[in-house]
């Protein structure tokens, strides 16, 4: 049962055992035969990563409409929406780090929500992500509190959990200090409304699949 409330209120929900466990095989196997060096694609990926082209996998499409992921992508948005991008993504031993950032809202605050779902588990080991609950409610600029890192917290899992996130959410990935694995995929889901500026620049994010599914919330 998803608590809308809550949701909306802290900016993301962790979806425990969402992905059915006999997928994760599968999916992991899809990840590691579709990892792609840098110079692949149209603009160049981190080094400290490993980056999967997955948008045309069968079962990762099933994964982006999974019922539960969609359910939660909708309370955020709070309105029709499509998915937009979804590539594959690993942080390297002693790579990952980001600082605290937000991704941003194109037209409207809420208007793109970000999932993360994870192939393998997750926590402080292997560069799990950290986020700052309910700061998306002050996010009028891309400037990020003085006080985000103490406030911040690191998410920690199962294989099969997902990380659903409102964009302007204060957040960033973590450093892998083991090299444990950790294979998940980034999924984008976007407002009807900047379709046409999808469009514009889906190209350079190496969106291959066909994007004209609506989902309503």
């Amino acid at each position: 049962m998803i608590d809308h409330q809550q949701v909306r209120r802290d900016g993301y929900a962790i979806l425990r055992g969402a992905i059915p466990s006999d997928w994760l095989e599968e999916l992991r196997a899809a990840f590691d035969a579709n990892v792609r060096p840098s110079g692949e694609w149209p603009v160049p990926r981190g080094a400290d990563w490993r980056h999967a082209m997955l948008d045309l996998e069968p079962k990762v499409q099933a994964v982006c409409r999974l019922p539960a992921l969609l359910e939660t992508v909708g309370t955020l948005i709070g309105e029709r929406y499509f998915l937009a991008q979804v590539e594959g993504r690993e942080p390297l031993q002693d790579g990952g780090h980001q600082g605290l950032h937000r991704d941003l809202s194109a037209n409207r605050p809420g208007d793109t929500v970000n999932a993360l779902a994870f192939f393998d588990d997750f926590g402080p080991d292997n560069g799990a992500t950290r986020l700052v609950p309910g700061s998306h409610r002050d996010a009028r600029t891309a400037e990020i509190p003085p006080d985000s890192e103490a406030r911040a917290i690191q998410v920690s899992g199962l294989a099969g959990d997902i990380l659903v996130f409102d964009a302007d959410l204060v957040h960033a990935g973590t450093l892998n200090p083991s090299g444990g694995r950790r294979r998940s995929i980034l999924i984008g889901y976007f407002a009807e409304s900047l379709f046409d500026s999808h469009l514009a620049t889906a190209r350079l994010r190496n969106v291959r699949m066909d994007t004209s599914d609506r989902f309503d919330p």
